[in-house]
């Protein structure tokens, strides 16, 4: 629905805004499509007189408080109006006050009315406005309407969320009285359906950045989206930047030009078109996925990071034979100079962002690949960035690109390079050479140096690639010594970091085949995870068949609202059993709604 179909703002309440329930419940361990939900959705009435205080009203509490606690949203309220009308859309007889996760049921306070920054007297407190629910499954999971996140929105009935600004006692009666109006008088249904749907309007996304009363989280969605150019496509989980469409649909084949042992472990393969064709540029920091028939039945997918400078016509991917893979070692074995492979183009957002600040660029092993490629691109535009090189490996036989990144840094005006060896000076081996430091990259060895010598400013971008505890515990260091968490970047090798808000924790085994006899239907690959699985119309959407595998998997509203979910589609189509209230970018899916409309190729 456009924007333009969002009534005005009133400048007067039709109903006589009253306090008619406050509702309040602690978070409980909540079972749940056999997994456990810890969450403080289930809200129940209460009576008398209940302190509101800065964070929480006496009594109640949420579970997950990155996404519905803190001080920017420590009351939550939902109105009679929308109850009504939820009766009357589902068939329901009755609905208990709370039943929309709300601390406080009201009467009037409609979403077309109410604006970010609006101020109210309730008893003895007084509170603003900061934004509009967040989509969550768990709303629908109380209400046992799956869909209801979507329909929220849909519907311009998400309710919203006050900050405390005089704690005092409220109770069940109480008149509310509006005592300031936001600036610009943004209301919640439009500010709702700036985020969430098409048809944003950017003189309102630049009225909307400019209240102060909105939530940070809320005005940093904005910026971003004001920040992406012309389209205001801002959202991109994915890995297509931007949401640019990538260079090309499906898989083609490229040609092995060359083959270059950089190590006894590593080979680089440097790959063209067999017709002179000049490949369209990457962004520093992506990757490549390859599908290579001969490695399996059915051919595995596999991603690999681009090494060399996205400058060039040719693309370079540097891959290190893993004893037990199944695939590295194929490619060692038999990909040759003159071979062919199939190739999807470069994704990925790990990529160094144009910008004129510091730069780290922190790496361990072969997760060197995609920083040296950033190294490139900065070496070519001749950076005056300031540039950290931070590189831990074994001893001078896994030191794969040396001399690379030597020749690249001597190039840079403001570079500074800090290698470490694991093994150097140890169990009778020799010390390192010079320029080389004994030991391991550890965090400690991280914080040391930028609270120290490195003087590290916090306005620094720094990108981290390496094993999982390494970017999780470098990652923890860099935001310890006052790094901004979004300026924190990581790649993963494997699959990407799990997004399952609420979902108690536990061990989960490697991706596998779903339980129960094999789908029959379209084959499914989860490239990251190396994973085919044959479909079954026993899932309702792609996302289910990846939790079923163990597939890590991003989501938050699960209907096809908050874009967490979206993935990259490498080759094949998606059909929606319930549409996307915005459709996410090109040869991109939302998985939370999506079922295969014939083979399918994933970036999950």
């Amino acid at each position: 629905m456009d924007l333009r179909d969002l009534p005005a703002v009133s400048e007067e309440m039709t109903v006589e805004p009253t306090l008619v329930s406050v509702n309040v419940g602690q978070p409980a361990d909540v079972s749940w499509h056999g997994r456990t939900v810890h969450t403080g959705v289930w809200k129940r009435p209460v009576t008398g007189p209940q302190m509101v205080r800065r964070l929480n009203i006496d009594g109640d509490g949420q579970g997950d408080v990155a996404g519905h606690g803190g001080e920017q949203r420590a009351v939550m309220v939902y109105q009679l109006d929308s109850y009504r009308h939820w009766r009357e859309f589902f068939g329901l007889e009755s609905l208990e006050h709370g039943a929309f996760g709300e601390n406080f049921t009201v009467e009037g306070l409609s979403d077309d009315e109410v604006c970010i920054g609006d101020r109210f007297r309730i008893g003895e407190a007084e509170l603003e406005v900061t934004q509009p629910r967040v989509t969550c499954y768990r709303v629908g999971m109380r209400m046992g309407q799956p869909r209801l996140p979507s329909l929220l929105v849909e519907h311009h009935r998400p309710g919203f969320y006050l900050r405390v600004i005089t704690e005092g006692q409220v109770a069940p009666g109480d008149e509310i009285v509006r005592t300031a109006r936001g600036r610009h008088q943004l209301s919640i249904a439009e500010i709702d359906a700036l985020l969430y749907l098409p048809g944003q309007d950017r003189e309102r996304l630049t009225q909307a950045v400019d209240i102060p009363a909105l939530s940070p989280g809320w005005q940093g969605s904005f910026r971003a989206m004001l920040a992406s150019g012309p389209g205001l496509q801002a959202r991109s989980p994915g890995g297509i930047p931007n949401g640019a469409a990538p260079a090309w649909a499906g898989f083609r084949a490229l040609e092995v030009s060359e083959v270059v042992d950089e190590s006894p472990t590593v080979a680089s393969y440097h790959l063209t078109t067999d017709d002179g064709e000049v490949l369209p540029s990457p962004t520093a920091g992506q990757y490549l996925t390859l599908r290579i028939p001969g490695a399996g039945d059915p051919a595995p997918v596999r991603t690999y990071s681009l090494s060399g400078d996205p400058g060039r016509s040719g693309y370079r991917i540097s891959v290190k034979a893993e004893p037990l893979g199944l695939v590295s070692p194929y490619l060692h074995r038999h990909l040759h100079q003159g071979d062919d492979v199939e190739v999807a183009a470069p994704r990925g957002d790990f990529v160094l962002t144009d910008d004129h600040g510091p730069v780290l660029l922190i790496s361990a092993g072969i997760g060197v690949t995609p920083v040296l490629a950033m190294l490139h691109r900065l070496a070519t535009a001749g950076s005056t960035r300031a540039v950290w090189w931070m590189h831990t490996t074994h001893d001078a036989a896994t030191h794969v690109f040396a001399d690379e990144a030597a020749a690249l840094l001597a190039t840079l005006a403001s570079a500074r390079s800090l290698i470490y060896y694991t093994a150097a000076g140890r169990d009778g081996a020799a010390g390192p050479p010079s320029g080389v430091h004994a030991g391991r990259l550890t965090a400690e060895v991280v914080t040391g140096l930028l609270a120290g010598a490195l003087d590290v400013p916090a306005s620094a971008d720094a990108y981290v690639c390496g094993p999982e505890t390494f970017m999780d515990d470098v990652g923890a260091a860099l935001a310890s010594v006052g790094l901004e968490p979004r300026r924190i970047h990581t790649e993963r090798f494997g699959s990407r970091s799990a997004v399952n808000p609420g979902i108690i924790r536990t061990d989960l085994p490697p991706p596998h085949q779903p339980p129960g006899p094999p789908g029959t239907g379209a084959e499914v690959t989860f490239a990251r995870s190396g994973l085919s699985v044959g479909w079954s119309e026993d899932y309702p959407s792609v996302l289910e068949l990846a939790e079923a595998c163990d597939v890590p998997t991003q989501w938050s509203c699960r209907s096809g609202v908050c874009h967490t979910c979206v993935t990259a589609v490498l080759a094949g189509e998606t059909v929606y059993t319930t549409p996307p209230l915005e459709a996410p970018g090109p040869d991109e899916v939302l998985i939370c709604s999506a079922r295969p409309a014939g083979d399918l190729v994933l970036d999950l």
